[in-house]
């Protein structure tokens, strides 16, 4: 390159500087930079469970990552893929979540897309902050993770879209809390399969800071293997997060299970779980998780659980589990026959969680 020329790519570039400025400047306007993250859970465990054929092991429990931005300030978005067991039917890379939400004002907001359903307030945690290694029973046999009535593994997600706000502004919080979703019914990853959509919605009130007491419904049906249910839920509950946590639940679901016909309508769950700080970055859980799939005390199953959480880091944590399981289950014979086994088991478990 001669001198006159580097002279004239100088004298453009001193130009031009100044509009590269003002449309990286415009462009921040438009969208944020998106964030990409994720987190991982790796797990070993010990069971003297009966029906286990391993008694337990080593495994990669999940593997999570996601980006989200926001676009024109109003308009957030979030998508998460998840690697979890070996590939085939809900396992393996499957998409989590994607979903648009329009966020101007705290007292109303749209999302839609796939995302989690707005049905019991353990329902939309991370794996992260449920704090002894699992989600309730409540939770995983009636909001949509391992739903009794036949669905497949959907993590309590579904498609559809959700109306939601807060009310009522106080000095540190708002007073009441409203959200209203319409969804396939499905689960995730799956189209429509009858003509009925499902209609859950919620309501909380939040006296003080951090506290919330609320009330959450759910109707719709659901089809698999060319036979369609009822899926009809009431759940009621009351959690406090802080230092400290509290959370209680209890749910019950009226329907049947689309692989047993002779399976009961009704069904119910609860759970409580206490949070205690022991020192810092440590912290103590204790749980007690209930669920009768029948509605009955022959078929119900109960979890004790105690777990310590150490917090090395902001992204990583230990967590050391011990769960004792009071097991009765009902199953049927092709004629209909009833019969009822128990199981009791020890369960010990040890997770690393990994963000980044």
């Amino acid at each position: 390159m001669n001198g006159k020329t580097f002279i004239t790519a100088l004298l453009a570039l001193t130009l031009t500087a100044p509009a590269c400025a003002q449309l990286k400047e415009k462009l921040k306007e438009i969208a944020t930079i998106p964030q990409f993250g994720g987190y991982l859970v790796g797990r070993a465990q010990y069971t003297n469970d009966k029906t286990s054929n391993s008694g337990g092991g080593f495994d990669l429990r999940m593997v999570r990552a996601y980006v989200k931005g926001t676009i024109l300030h109003d308009w957030n978005y979030y998508i998460q893929m998840e690697y979890s067991g070996a590939p085939g039917v809900d396992k393996g890379v499957r998409l989590l979540d994607a979903y648009g939400e329009w966020k101007k004002y705290p007292e109303f907001s749209v999302k839609f897309g796939q995302m989690k359903r707005v049905f019991t307030f353990e329902n939309p945690y991370s794996p992260w902050n449920i704090g002894y290694g699992n989600y309730s029973q409540l939770v995983q046999k009636l909001a949509g993770m391992s739903d009794r009535v036949g669905e497949h593994s959907s993590g309590g997600r579904d498609a559809g879209i959700v109306i939601q706000g807060d009310l009522f502004p106080a000095e540190d919080h708002r007073w009441l809390h409203y959200q209203v979703g319409v969804y396939n019914g499905q689960g995730i990853n799956h189209s429509d399969a009858n003509k009925q959509k499902d209609l859950i919605g919620g309501l909380w009130v939040s006296p003080v800071k951090d506290l919330q007491i609320g009330v959450f419904g759910w109707t719709g049906r659901y089809t698999g293997n060319g036979v369609t249910v009822n899926r009809n839920r009431m759940a009621y509950g009351v959690k406090y997060e802080s230092d400290w946590t509290f959370r209680a639940e209890y749910a019950s679901s009226q329907g049947g299970k689309t692989t047993n016909q002779y399976a009961a309508e009704r069904a119910d769950a609860w759970y409580v779980t206490v949070g205690v700080p022991i020192v810092e970055k440590l912290k103590a859980y204790a749980s007690w998780d209930v669920y009768r799939d029948e509605k009955t005390s022959d078929t119900q199953n109960a979890l004790y659980n105690v777990a310590l959480n150490y917090m090395l880091w902001k992204n990583l944590m230990i967590q050391a589990t011990y769960t004792y399981t009071d097991a009765s289950n009902a199953t049927y014979g092709t004629a209909g026959e009833r019969s009822v086994a128990k199981n009791n088991y020890h369960t010990a478990m040890l997770q690393l969680y990994v963000r980044f």
